[in-house]
Order: C-alpha cells, then sequence, then structure tokens
C-alpha cells in the first residue's frame, strides 16, 4: 500500500464533509429536540442509575419518549462516563465517535477497492463512508445515537485476515466477546464458529463475555439479577411489538393478527431457514477465505432472528456492500452483475418505504395493502439483502472452480525446454 498523500486526504476529508453534511445537520441540528439522540440519553440514564445507585432498569428517560435502559449491566457500567458531562455534550461527542468507527469500518471492509485506487484510497473513504449515512440503517445509528457502528468495527476487526498489526497478539474472539456482552446480537459469531469447530475463537469469544458478565455481576449485582432474571426475557421493553418501528418478522406476523401458537408456528419456520440460510453463507465465505463475506453473513442474522429488529440494526450493510462486490473490484473490467447487486442494496436502504407506508395508512388512504407492502419494506429488503449476498458467495466459487479448471489445462513445459530454446536461438 503506497503512502498517503496529503492532498489526496484533505481532498477525502472535504468530500467527506461536504456529503455528510446534509444527515448530520438533519439529524443533530434540525431534529425535534424531544426525538433528539434519544438512545445516548438512556446509556447517559444508565451512567446516571450506576453512580447513584438507582434501579438501572426502572428508570426512564424524559418524557415523551419515557424510554428504558435495555442493555445488559456492563453496558450500564461503561456509560458512566457520559454522566460526568451535560447531555448535549455527550450527544454530539457519540456522534463524532459513531463518525470516526463508520470511517474505520469503511477502511478496513473496503481494503480491496482501497488497493486498487492506490494513492485515492483516502478520497474513496471519505466519499463511501459518508455516502452510507444517507442510507436508513446508518443515518439512523446518527439520529437516534446508536452503538450498532462500534459493534460492527469490533466484530469486523475480529474475523480480519491478516490481522492489523497492532491487533497482531490478541487473539481472534476476543472482539466478538466484549461486543456480546454489552449487546447480545454479536452472539450471532459465536454459533458461526461452532459450527465451523473453530474451537478456540468461540472460546475466547465465550470467555470474554463470561468474564466482562461477571465483572459486571460483582460490580451491580442488583441490576445483573434484574436483567437476567427477567429484563431480558421481556420484549415488551423494548416498545409495542407490533409497532411498525419493529422491522422483525415477527412483528410482520403480529401485525397480520397473529397471536400465540399460531404466531409460534409461523415464526419458527422463518427462524429455521434464515438461520440455515445465514449460517451456510458464511460457513462457504470461510471455506474462500473471504472474511468480509463472513462477517456480512452472520453480521445480519440477528436482525433476521430476533423477535424485536430495528432498522439501524443492519449498519451491516457498510460490511455486506463490499462483500457483494467481492474481488471482483481488483480485475480490469468491473463484474457489472456484482456492482448492480451492491447498488440495488444501497438504493433500498437509501429508500424510506415502511414511512411511505405508514403515511399511506395514517391517512387512511385505499386500498390499505398499498400501505401495507412498503411497511414491510425492511423485512423484505434484509431477505433480499441475503439472496444478493449468498449469490456473490456462489459466484465466487464459481469462479474459482473455473480458475482452478483453466490453470489444470494450462500446459506445462517440458523440463529443459526452455534452457534448450534458448541454446538454439542462441539466447
Amino acid at each position: 500500500m503506497s503512502r498517503v498523500s496529503r492532498p489526496h486526504l484533505l481532498l477525502g476529508v472535504a468530500l467527506f464533509v461536504l456529503i455528510a453534511a446534509r444527515p448530520i445537520a438533519k439529524f443533530l441540528l434540525l431534529f425535534p429536540r424531544d426525538q433528539w439522540q434519544v438512545d445516548v440519553q438512556v446509556y447517559r440514564e444508565g451512567g446516571i442509575s450506576v453512580l447513584q445507585g438507582r434501579d438501572i432498569y426502572a428508570q426512564m428517560t424524559q418524557p415523551p419518549q419515557l424510554l428504558p435502559f435495555t442493555y445488559p449491566p456492563i453496558a450500564a457500567f461503561l456509560s458512566v462516563p457520559l454522566a460526568f458531562v451535560p447531555f448535549p455534550v455527550a450527544a454530539r461527542g457519540w456522534t463524532i465517535a459513531q463518525l470516526l468507527a463508520n470511517v474505520a469500518i469503511t477502511r478496513v471492509a473496503w481494503f480491496r477497492l482501497r488497493e486498487r485506487v492506490g494513492v485515492w484510497a483516502p478520497v474513496l473513504v471519505g466519499v463511501v463512508a459518508a455516502g452510507f449515512l444517507w442510507t436508513q440503517p446508518v443515518g439512523d445509528g446518527i439520529r437516534f445515537a446508536q452503538v450498532n457502528a462500534f459493534l460492527v468495527l469490533a466484530c469486523l476487526l475480529d474475523l480480519q485476515r491478516p490481522r492489523a498489526r497492532w491487533l497482531a497478539k490478541v487473539p481472534p474472539g476476543v472482539l466478538v466477546g466484549p461486543a456480546m456482552a454489552i449487546k447480545l446480537t454479536p452472539g450471532v459469531f459465536v454459533i458461526h464458529y461452532l459450527l465451523n469447530r473453530r474451537w478456540r475463537e468461540a472460546g475466547w469469544a465465550i470467555g470474554t463475555a463470561t468474564f466482562v458478565s461477571v465483572a459486571a455481576w460483582l460490580a451491580l449485582p442488583q441490576a445483573s439479577f434484574a436483567f437476567w432474571g427477567g429484563a431480558l426475557s421481556d420484549p415488551t421493553r423494548l416498545g409495542p411489538n407490533d409497532g411498525s418501528a419493529n422491522r422483525a418478522f415477527r412483528a410482520t406476523l403480529l401485525r397480520r393478527g397473529l397471536e400465540g401458537t399460531e404466531l409460534t408456528l409461523a415464526w419458527a419456520p422463518w427462524l429455521l431457514v434464515m438461520g440455515a440460510i445465514v449460517f451456510w453463507v458464511a460457513h462457504r465465505a470461510h471455506r474462500q477465505g473471504d472474511w468480509i463475506a463472513e462477517v456480512g453473513a452472520v453480521g445480519p442474522a440477528g436482525f433476521l432472528i430476533s423477535p424485536v429488529s430495528r432498522v439501524h440494526h443492519l449498519h451491516w450493510i457498510m460490511v455486506i456492500v463490499p462483500a457483494i462486490l467481492g474481488w471482483s473490484v481488483l480485475r480490469a473490467r468491473p463484474d457489472w452483475r456484482r456492482v448492480g447487486a451492491a447498488a440495488v442494496v444501497v438504493a433500498w436502504f437509501v429508500c424510506t418505504m415502511p414511512f411511505w407506508g405508514v403515511l399511506w395508512l395514517r391517512e387512511g388512504r385505499d386500498p390499505r395493502w398499498v400501505g401495507d407492502v412498503p411497511v414491510e419494506g425492511n423485512v423484505v429488503g434484509s431477505v433480499v439483502v441475503l439472496a444478493l449476498l449468498a449469490r456473490a458467495v456462489h459466484r465466487t466459487d464459481r469462479e474459482r472452480s473455473a480458475a482452478e479448471v483453466t490453470a489444470a489445462l494450462r500446459p506445462v513445459p517440458a523440463p529443459g525446454a526452455d534452457s534448450g530454446t534458448r541454446v538454439a536461438s542462441g539466447g
């Protein structure tokens, strides 16, 4: 990799600021104050509860949101620094940290194209990282001050091959563990490790998650008992499960009126099918040595199988898009099928289909199904994304097979043929 030139770095920063200006201004400066950075307010209240000895899971944020703390106790412990600064300072600082995390995700996940563009790499990183802010999953992370960017970055670095120099002595699995302890959904990576008999990575992930959770239990025993003994199994703490903000397939079934046994019987096959596809795609990517596709496949599993999912849980699209592009970005001619598939993913989540549907239904328009369909746009989109990634991984298998056949059919020169030719020609 060539050294970064200052002009290209400055151009990358300038383009990042230019492209990111509108979504940042929209969510950080122009958004209604009663909906401003609500999740970092939840984190901060958790930190205040730790300092003041309050019941972490009984506290609510200020009206009109009235949001409870829904994360494991270790997350409240890590939120203590937020309690030492005023809420506006904490919120703006959190936004800056998210932006830096998104830049880091782009730099790591788009390493193939960075190699292709050489000294223009800072420009690529700036444009791509800022461009993703226009998508719902990444933009909503800024809107609500979410934690997903940090979790994606941790898991991405954990599976990176070869590992970054500064991570060379950190065993694989160590970063997934704390991410899983903070928010349970990264635990899907442990399932992936176990299914592929990667016992060492699974052991480190489970071990570090257990260590962190036990440490939190010793520091906050009452909060730990409250979470693991009840709050964890109560999905209603995350808001109305049948609301349009819940983009899980289970919520789709709830919105169709299914309950009880009917709901379970309809949801269970979804879990089995989605789980099988996700971990099959991840297994194929692992065998190919494509760790980007591996992360891109496993990461969204939490969104697909969770009973409550928000669109910002699909922050993984920052990894999925380069995973779909694959190694084709290094070729002289682009693979337009891969480029088209990646463009579909980006375009799908730049659109705000669920909001279109909600507005249609709220205004009481007919026919009602015209609003019902786009309300489920992100549920459908998650399946489309998985299908496109599966096709890309399958395509990589076909390309590798074709390359192996070509190499096998290539004639091997007879021993001494080169030297004989040189003698005959006077070489």
